[in-house]
């Protein structure tokens, strides 16, 4: 399967992100991708709470022109992060549609980012309810887990999608420039080589309208942690090809799988 990630840097102006959403999209189904991922907070960054409000709004519309797209270019699709409205609040959550825009499975953020990075204070459980479960979704013949920018800190709940069968695990994200020069790259190819599985990272990069500095750096990794294609900066796609008989191979040549003796 032909796969890719879109980094892009996403403004406080949801719409103007949404048509270029759509042009990404046009280059990813050009390229013959089967099934494209976008960064956290795709429609949205340094945006105020008025603005996260008037975006939460109109998420039953961003649902439906992300469903038309999918069925537009016959690929599926994994939408980072969208703001959506949940009990008075937000909810971080990712959405999964089939490449016939059927909304297949949705992912609440479980892991929030409440930390000081250099001299920014990040709240997000000010705003935003945690997730409370893990989601896996069948793509095609691959089994993907889900998870979403900060979770990736968590090994367990990569454990978790490794020990129920998943194939890919997928990071879309909006890393700190801080922590991102630090940690993005060995976070993510520990989860590729601990678990046995491709990687898709979508990140944000640049500055955003609050000043925000995010790492870009977006990435597919394969199960033995060699990255496949990568993207410092800048819009636009990392692609690669999924190989079944590469994976089986890892798993079957070095079966940690197998070998676990703490649960």
């Amino acid at each position: 399967m032909r796969v890719a990630c879109v980094q892009m840097q996403s403004s406080d102006d949801w719409q103007q992100n949404l048509r270029i959403v759509a042009e990404m999209m046009q280059q990813a189904a050009d390229a013959g991708v089967q099934l494209l991922l976008f960064p956290e907070n795709v429609l949205l960054m340094g945006s105020s709470t008025e603005q996260k409000e008037a975006l939460a709004q109109s998420y039953s519309k961003i649902v439906a022109r992300f469903s038309k797209l999918a069925i537009m270019h016959h690929m599926h699709v994994i939408v980072g992060s969208l703001i959506a409205p949940l009990e008075g609040r937000f909810i971080n959550r990712s959405l999964v549609f089939s490449d016939q825009g059927q909304l297949l499975r949705v992912y609440d953020k479980i892991h929030l980012f409440d930390a000081v990075v250099g001299e920014e204070i990040y709240r997000e459980s000010d705003l935003f309810h945690a997730g409370v479960e893990p989601e896996t979704v069948d793509v095609a013949a691959w089994k993907l887990g889900l998870s979403i920018c900060y979770d990736l800190r968590f090994p367990e709940l990569y454990r978790h999608y490794a020990s129920v069968g998943c194939h890919v695990l997928c990071v879309p994200a909006a890393f700190t420039s801080v922590t991102g020069l630090a940690h993005w790259e060995p976070l993510l190819r520990s989860r590729a080589i601990e678990n046995q599985c491709y990687v898709l990272a979508a990140g944000q990069w640049g500055k955003h309208a609050d000043g925000r500095q995010t790492w870009g750096h977006s990435m597919i990794i394969d199960p033995w942690g060699q990255v496949l294609d990568e993207k410092e900066k800048g819009l636009g796609l990392v692609m690669a090809d999924m190989d079944e008989k590469h994976l089986a191979h890892i798993r079957q040549t070095l079966p940690v799988g197998q070998h676990r003796r703490l649960v």
